[in-house]
């Protein structure tokens, strides 16, 4: 299937949220548990949630879409606490198409939207090595480690990768 990247939309929102939510299972079932992954569904990939992220000033949501479904997203935006830095929020890949090269595709194009960024930097749960292994491959390096991923007191750790951005 051959997957085009483009800007979300409004009308991508629930596709977006079942994605998520599938992907979240996924991934993070094996670490976390399943009720605490579904609290972190509730909260953090709501409707309202997702729609906000398609409308925030200096922000960049992508999906690769076949024309019936969407198989990844990709969502930046610039990083308010250091200077041309922008923080790549969320990549994700439908578990049905992941190793087909849409989560490579979604970070070029999504590398690409922020012209005056020097650095883009991601935050990986720390268990999640298959991620963290992504990243490496597409250039990150590991700069910190936190411990509150994703949200304030999540008691989730996390390391921070960083990559250079080429000069447009």
């Amino acid at each position: 299937m051959v997957y085009f990247i483009r800007t979300a939309g409004d009308e991508d929102v629930e596709k977006i949220r079942v994605l998520l939510a599938e992907t979240f299972h996924q991934s993070y079932d094996p670490f976390y548990g399943a009720d605490a992954v579904e609290k972190m569904v509730r909260n953090w990939h709501s409707p309202v949630a997702i729609r906000t992220r398609l409308i925030k000033k200096d922000g960049e949501f992508l999906v690769a879409d076949d024309g019936s479904k969407i198989g990844g997203i990709a969502y930046a935006a610039v990083y308010p606490k250091m200077a041309k830095t922008v923080m790549l929020h969320q990549l994700y890949v439908a578990p049905a198409c992941q190793n087909d090269g849409i989560g490579r595709d979604l970070f070029a194009e999504i590398e690409t939207c922020f012209p005056d960024a020097e650095i883009m930097r991601v935050e990986v749960s720390l268990p999640n090595v298959r991620a963290a292994s992504f990243y490496q491959r597409l250039g990150f390096a590991e700069v910190d480690r936190m411990e509150e991923w994703g949200a304030p007191n999540s008691g989730l750790p996390a390391i921070i990768m960083e990559k250079r951005l080429l000069s447009q």
